[in-house]
């Protein structure tokens, strides 16, 4: 198995960075940015921790930045106010920002394609239909128990919690975001299965 080749760390290291503190710069909220922007930095802890001892296919490095810049961006405007979906809930008459459900969305489609990772190359499952329905399980359950996080963090301050739920008055917004994650979840399992185990392959991870 070969390593992860240093220009790629260092690419991933930059453009998180880049990002990381353009959000930091006078974000909506601070109290918000710090919620938001907390497990992208987590994540990148993680794998520049394991960068060398599990290194990761290309196509996860790449969907785990943009999950963490989907992150970044929240975290600086608040989800309820990033200025294209303000752009988009008026060009099109819609009664909210969704960007929120952007960042659901890939709350299911990128831990699934980290969880399949995982999975295949630990050789947790050896029938592929229990394994894709293990990693969509894992996905919502993920997705529940980051809906328990906005729940207690709502009780324990009242003054981001508006902000970091983003529900801006719909009723079954928890119902909702749990439905794009697994939407995501099946979509990613789906559809870039092959392409995964193709890179898994390319690069001696699995046989």
């Amino acid at each position: 198995m070969t390593k992860r080749s240093p220009r790629m760390q260092f690419a991933w290291a930059g453009v998180f960075l880049a990002v990381l503190i353009w959000s930091g710069i006078d974000p909506r909220e601070t109290s918000t940015w710090w919620l938001e922007v907390a497990p992208a930095m987590l994540g990148a802890a993680v794998l520049w921790y394991t960068r060398n001892s599990f290194p990761l296919t290309t196509l996860t490095y790449v969907l785990i930045l943009v999950h963490c810049i989907i992150l970044m961006i929240g975290g600086h405007y608040t989800y309820a106010e990033v200025p294209l979906f303000d752009w988009i809930r008026d060009e099109f008459d819609l009664t909210r920002n969704n960007y929120d459900k952007v960042g659901h969305f890939a709350q299911g489609f990128i831990p699934a394609i980290v969880a399949r990772e995982i999975v295949v190359r630990k050789k947790v499952f050896t029938n592929t239909r229990w394994r894709d329905f293990f990693i969509v399980s894992f996905c919502l359950g993920f997705s529940a128990f980051y809906e328990l996080i906005e729940w207690w963090v709502a009780l324990l301050s009242a003054d981001a919690a508006d902000s970091f739920l983003g529900t801006q008055g719909y009723v079954w917004d928890t119902q909702s975001d749990m439905a794009w994650a697994l939407s995501g979840a099946i979509i990613a399992v789906m559809f870039l299965g092959r392409w995964h185990d193709r890179q898994m392959s390319d690069r001696g991870m699995i046989d």
